[in-house]
């Protein structure tokens, strides 16, 4: 998959997780010698996005994603921003846990690593909802980093996932 970043085309190192797959369980590093897991079944909503870098737009996207989901009353998610390296700081976002990728698990799972030029082995700008079961719900993967999430999609798609699954199968 080919990406726009200012004037240059990046790649996908891999293909991403696509919607429907069992998402892996991975550990993340919280950016201090702590770590938790993401992915994977563990009876939450996980809503996971990846960024190249962290800046004013990707900020104010996530607040307008928390506003969405509390003017919805859609709570009991978990929700993470990764990025693949220790250069980048947590904006410290109250309610989202911030991860660094260090033993490069989630990048080689969910196949959203860059390569080329500036950006090589960054995280895509990329958004993932997990649903209950651990199954990717939703993926979106902007063609162009400078491009938003589409969060019109997002939020019907959470509430989707969370709905979804009782936890009881399907006999």
């Amino acid at each position: 998959m080919q990406i726009i970043y200012n004037t240059s085309t990046i790649q996908l190192e891999d293909i991403p997780l696509d919607i429907g797959y069992a998402s892996e369980r991975v550990s993340i590093s919280d950016g201090t010698e702590a770590k938790f897991s993401i992915g994977g079944q563990n009876g939450f909503t996980q809503l996971i996005i990846t960024a190249p870098f962290i800046d004013e737009k990707l900020l104010n996207q996530l607040q307008e994603i928390d506003t969405l989901l509390s003017l919805n009353a859609l709570g009991g998610i978990t929700k993470a921003l990764l990025v693949s390296t220790p250069k980048h700081v947590s904006p410290q976002m109250e309610g989202w846990l911030f991860g660094v990728d260090n033993d490069e698990e989630f990048g080689d799972y969910y196949g959203i690593r860059l390569v080329g030029d500036e950006l090589n082995r960054e995280f895509a700008k990329s958004l993932f909802i997990v649903s209950k079961d651990g199954a990717v719900f939703y993926n979106e993967i902007p063609k162009n980093l400078d491009d938003p999430f589409v969060l019109e999609r997002v939020l019907p798609k959470i509430a989707a996932a969370q709905n979804c699954y009782t936890g009881k199968g399907c006999h």
